[in-house]
């Protein structure tokens, strides 16, 4: 039984965590299963934008520890990184909807902590109800963010903010996640939210709305020389498109 549903509907893709039983706590078949329904998103050329949620009461409390603990085997595969990817699969399970063209939208309610977070912090945009809560809680446990966290983190708030958040383990209430820039806005419909953005998008050039979100996420913390050769590569293409009357 999969844990991760996919649905399309128009030109959206439909992603959400479905085990809301337990507050959408991830186990390693769902992270590989975040995996694989990405991949399958990006092979269709007619998919505009995806929305990713969690069904239940929470977007996700994170990794299910006591679901993956008894499997130290599996955690240790699990640990090493694909060398044609770079990531291990607890990465790719959120890096994957870097690697997408398309946008993609998380619609946040209830709780999002740990592994949770970090799959939604890998969304390009992030939209939450006033009540969801957020937390960097591995190091309740013992841990550090871990499935790209720190990456995604430095994109988004200071390293002050990064570190007191992670040190603390601390939740923090959509108010003040919206003020250091961990989501993107609070809102009552997180769902309409996030779908309306989606129209906004989907009415401009999907080749360029790809090359945008292909250029900040190869050149946002890189050196300025290289930032400037990445912008010129991303642009070529674009400006030829152009000339040639393609649109």
């Amino acid at each position: 039984m999969s844990n991760v549903s996919l649905t399309f509907d128009g030109d959206r893709a439909y992603v959400a965590l479905d085990r809301p039983d337990k507050h959408n706590g991830l186990t390693i078949d769902m992270l590989g299963e975040l995996a694989r329904v990405a991949r399958a998103v990006g092979k269709r050329d007619d998919i505009r934008a995806v929305i990713l949620s969690g069904n239940g009461p929470s977007f996700s409390s994170g990794l299910d520890i006591a679901k993956t603990a008894g499997d130290p085997l599996t955690i240790a595969r699990s640990f090493v990184p694909l060398p044609w990817r770079g990531t291990n699969t607890f990465q790719e399970a959120c890096w994957a909807w870097r690697r997408l063209p398309q946008p993609v939208i998380a619609a946040v309610h209830g709780h999002c902590y740990g592994g949770g977070l970090q799959i939604a912090l890998a969304a390009d945009f992030r939209f939450a109800t006033p009540d969801a809560d957020f937390s960097v809680m591995e190091v309740r446990h013992g841990l550090i963010p871990d499935m790209t966290g720190a990456a995604t983190l430095s994109r988004l708030i200071g390293i002050d903010k990064a570190l007191l958040l992670t040190m603390t383990a601390d939740p923090v209430d959509a108010a003040y996640a919206e003020r250091i820039g961990l989501v993107t806005e609070v809102a009552a419909d997180p769902r309409g939210a996030a779908e309306k953005l989606a129209d906004r998008i989907a009415a401009r050039p999907p080749h360029a709305v790809a090359a945008a979100k292909r250029l900040f996420d190869r050149s946002w913390q890189a050196a300025t020389w290289r930032t400037l050769g990445i912008e010129r590569a991303t642009q070529l293409p674009l400006v030829l498109r152009q000339a040639l009357g393609r649109r």
